[in-house]
């Protein structure tokens, strides 16, 4: 076992999260009201975990309200990560194009101005069948698809940036309750920082995984290590006696600064509740450094919270 050090009885693993590079944007989904806005934002960023699987990473980062959008409507903010900027303008076409031009009275706009320019409208305009026009305001293009409930309007591009994927945190706790419990209070502190999302569901994962496996058709599997069935019987197991339930939790950011902020904040959260809550260690996942560039050391974090 690692040195750790003691937060209101809870251990900190002397460990560090392994996080990796990662194309990502923001969009701005504006509505009639927030509620539509947010229907369309659940929706594009569905099947969106994991990039194993799915194709990219995504979730929803907060509302906005009037004042905060292109248009003076209400809206969501949603951020969208891939492995590549390829794969992510593909994944934004078909999720704003399926999802967003398909939700009553909505609007799509770019929630960043600088960065590499990737389709946002520029192709979904053709659904207008030629009835689309443009206007340009203040240097930047919009189309205007007519729709039965009136028009979509679309920027037609919007901004890539290097994101961080795969910034992590590891709550081991007594029993299932606990381990929710302290994982609800992270992803809520987590939530209030801006520019990271959670993209797993309520932001928590309970098949975290490991790189590799035994099938050699498998690129990743379960994390024996964290396993609580496996405790006695994996040679890697890292767990306790006691020690029941693992819950993780797994954060996107446009900036490493950003996802650091993310697990500072979740860290705090998390030991505020004390090791009466059930919650008796908390770790992080890395593959010796071998994985991804941007290293996350809890203790550090843990530093900068004081």
């Amino acid at each position: 076992m690692t040195a750790a050090v003691q937060v209101n009885g809870i251990q900190v693993d002397d460990e560090f999260a392994e996080a990796f590079p990662m194309k990502g944007t923001r969009l701005l989904i504006t509505a009639h009201n927030v509620e539509w806005a947010r229907h369309a934002a659940v929706t594009a960023t569905g099947f969106a975990t994991s990039v194993i699987a799915c194709g990219c990473e995504a979730g929803i980062e907060r509302e906005l309200v009037a004042e905060e959008t292109p248009d003076g409507r209400p809206g969501v903010s949603v951020l969208i990560f891939s492995m590549s900027g390829k794969e992510l303008a593909k994944q934004v076409e078909r999720r704003v194009g399926q999802c967003v031009l398909t939700c009553p009275t909505t609007a799509v706009f770019a929630g960043l101005d600088e960065g590499e320019a990737i389709a946002l409208g520029r192709n979904l305009r053709f659904f207008g069948d030629g009835w689309q026009t443009s206007k340009v305001i203040d240097g930047r293009r919009y189309w205007r698809v007519p729709v039965m409930d009136g028009e979509f309007v679309a920027q037609e591009t919007t901004a890539v940036v290097k994101g961080v994927g795969g910034g992590n945190l590891l709550l081991i706790a007594r029993d299932t309750a606990a381990a929710l419990g302290a994982a609800e209070a992270a992803v809520a502190a987590m939530r209030e920082v801006p520019g990271v999302v959670m993209p797993f569901p309520g932001g928590v994962v309970r098949s975290g995984s490991k790189v590799g496996s035994k099938y050699k058709t498998l690129m990743a599997s379960t994390n024996d290590a964290f396993c609580p069935s496996l405790a006695g019987l994996s040679p890697r197991s890292l767990l306790a006696p006691g020690q029941d339930c693992v819950m993780e939790i797994v954060i996107d950011g446009l900036s490493e600064a950003d996802v650091a902020a993310a697990m500072r904040a979740g860290l705090q959260a998390a030991t505020a509740r004390g090791v009466e809550s059930g919650l008796l260690r908390i770790s992080a996942g890395n593959y010796g450094g071998k994985l991804g560039p941007f290293h996350f050391h809890l203790h550090k974090l843990l530093g900068e919270t004081a």
